[in-house]
């Protein structure tokens, strides 16, 4: 397929490389807007935990009487599980949804673009880290760019679009169609850490942390604060265990780094409980405890 017939028709088959909550969000949507999809993870295990949450999300939507079974049963056979990152050779458009490290996404890209076709697309779902540095791990830096899509993937309408330096207006085009043919709305940023989202979001969520280090107010204190006071449907600090304490750490480090700023200094008391493995929803427990289903602050 040539670039050009691309464009004309829009992408058709999409390879995702990590089948976690991200990953596994956007082949649902894939598959939604009726594309051929094909999921991979580092092993059988983890592909098949991404189908099964695909599968959860579908049957609620069912049981909320939104889809049907036949529906479930169409979208699910148009995820296909991928072991192997050689059967990305037929896929238009290739997304990266691996965890917010950079060295471990520059080895995805090293090891998956030798098996892509020339025309392909390469994209990552980062959430902070440089498009334009990512882009020089492959061979394709005219059609490497950002598609960075909010979690839950399914629900949330937003989806940002980053550019980097090498990023040529064909790419942008085509990947700005995509979005739209999965009914989300596309916002442009440029290629700066944090992009536009996180850029305000993940600070502001530190800032909460501190607050709470420095005993301006309990958990359930600042949460409430700002779901009644600025009108929040969720407090920073619950906020930050659903995106994962990890991936908010991440972020604010990449901020720090990249814009060498003492503002965007994470707060200790996040850094310790990283450490700690409490990253929040994903381990049972981060600022709140989740171990009764229901959310219990911790201080």
């Amino acid at each position: 397929m040539t670039m050009g017939a691309e464009i004309a028709s829009g992408f058709q088959s999409i390879g995702i490389i990590g089948a976690g909550q991200m990953g596994s969000g956007i082949a649902q949507v894939c598959a939604a807007a009726g594309l051929r999809v094909y999921l991979n993870d580092v092993s059988d295990e983890k592909i098949n935990s991404g189908i099964g949450r695909i599968t959860k999300s579908l049957q609620k939507r069912r049981d909320a009487g939104k889809i049907t079974d036949e529906q479930v049963d169409k979208l699910l056979s148009a995820i296909v599980s991928t072991p192997k990152l050689r059967a990305f050779e037929q896929c238009d458009l290739v997304i990266e949804a691996a965890t917010e490290d950079e060295a471990t996404k520059r080895k995805i890209f090293g090891g998956v673009y030798p098996f892509l076709n020339p025309t392909t697309v390469l994209a990552t779902n980062t959430s902070s880290i440089s498009i334009t540095r990512l882009a020089t791990a492959t061979d394709r830096p005219q059609r490497f760019i950002g598609i960075h899509f909010m979690n839950p993937v399914p629900t949330m309408k937003l989806v940002e679009v980053i550019r980097g330096l090498a990023t040529d207006q064909t790419t942008y085009d085509a990947t700005a169609k995509f979005v739209a043919a999965l009914g989300k709305l596309i916002t442009t940023s440029e290629d700066y850490p944090g992009f536009i989202v996180n850029r305000v979001l993940i600070p502001m969520i530190n800032e909460a942390v501190y607050a709470l280090y420095e005993g301006v107010g309990s958990i359930q204190s600042i949460d409430d604060s700002l779901r009644l006071g600025a009108n929040h449907p969720m407090g920073p600090l619950q906020l930050a265990d659903f995106i994962g304490l990890d991936t908010c750490l991440s972020i604010m480090q990449v901020l720090h780094e990249g814009l060498a700023d003492s503002k965007y200094r994470p707060c200790p008391l996040l850094v310790k409980h990283v450490e700690a493995g409490w990253l929040g929803v994903k381990t049972g427990r981060g600022f709140y405890d989740y171990a009764s289903g229901a959310p219990v602050p911790l201080r």
